[in-house]
């Protein structure tokens, strides 16, 4: 049997995956799901690439821009994955994911040399998720890891003041139990609760041990907790998080602070791309 880029073993798994969701899911959410239904180990999970991004995360992310370029996954839903018609009808046992890449591949080729059309105005959209794919989540996870440990933290601080925290402090103080800081999220003029966040340059993967370790040193001291990292977080540690019967820990790997960046332009600066439309100019030729 033809062997095709290690992503392609995703390809199945996910669609299954997102059809026992009722057809879309959260980015985390489908990727959580895959892993489970996969069984992947730990020990995989834990491996990343030269950036610090999980190996095996980035190859789902790639397995669903591949089920976008084939029609299986809409593109247009930003931040969701959701199943096409394509995606839910399709007889899976039929469906050969090698030939599958092999099919985008050639269908790639063919398209880059053709002229712009309405179909291709999705492939310019699943173009530009491809480019940012490779390069924003990769180029700014180095830049936060190159970080000071007390520039992290204070860089922390400021994400979380953006957020809308108020009275956020750094204290980073050694044998605290990891505590970095602390802060007052106001809802309304009536209620607001303490969070303590502890912050962690780190490539690989957050264990459950350290959110227990986490959570040990918050008893008693803050409503909830925030645990920051550029790394990303093992399926046990996500499980430790929201256990029964304790103080919940909200979880912000290197994935989702890169989104927050992005959103609050904090550090990055936006740019325009903009994309030539040949019918437009073709009434002047």
């Amino acid at each position: 049997m033809a062997k095709g880029p290690n992503f392609t073993q995703h390809l199945i798994p996910l669609i299954e995956s997102l059809r026992e969701m009722g057809g879309s899911a959260a980015a985390y959410e489908a990727t959580d799901a895959v892993i489970e239904r996969e069984k992947i180990p730990e020990k995989e999970l834990e491996k990343t690439n030269k950036n610090g991004g999980s190996n095996v995360r980035n190859a789902i992310a790639w397995a669903r821009l591949y089920l976008v370029y084939s029609g299986h996954i809409d593109s247009s839903a930003r931040g969701v994955w959701r199943l096409t018609e394509k995606g839910l009808q399709e007889d899976l046992t039929k469906l050969d994911p090698v030939e599958l890449y092999k099919s985008v591949q050639r269908s790639r080729k063919e398209d880059s040399g053709s002229t712009p059309s309405s179909k291709s105005t999705t492939q310019s959209e699943v173009d530009l998720e491809e480019k940012i794919l490779e390069s924003e989540e990769t180029r700014l996870l180095p830049v936060l890891n190159s970080l000071s440990p007390e520039g992290f933290e204070r860089l922390c601080q400021r994400l979380l003041r953006e957020q809308g925290f108020q009275n956020v402090k750094v204290t980073g103080r050694s044998g605290d139990g990891g505590i970095d800081g602390e802060g007052i999220l106001e809802i309304n003029p009536l209620l607001s609760f303490k969070v303590i966040f502890q912050c962690k340059r780190y490539q690989g993967s957050v264990g459950s041990g350290m959110i227990r370790d986490f959570r040990g040193a918050m008893i008693g001291r803050a409503d909830k907790g925030i645990f920051l990292t550029t790394g990303n977080f093992t399926m046990d540690a996500k499980k430790e998080a929201v256990r029964d019967g304790t103080n919940p820990i909200e979880l912000v790997d290197g994935e989702k602070l890169v989104k927050m960046f992005e959103r609050l332009e904090l550090g990055l600066k936006p740019r325009t791309v903009y994309e030539i439309d040949p019918e437009f100019f073709n009434e002047y030729k």
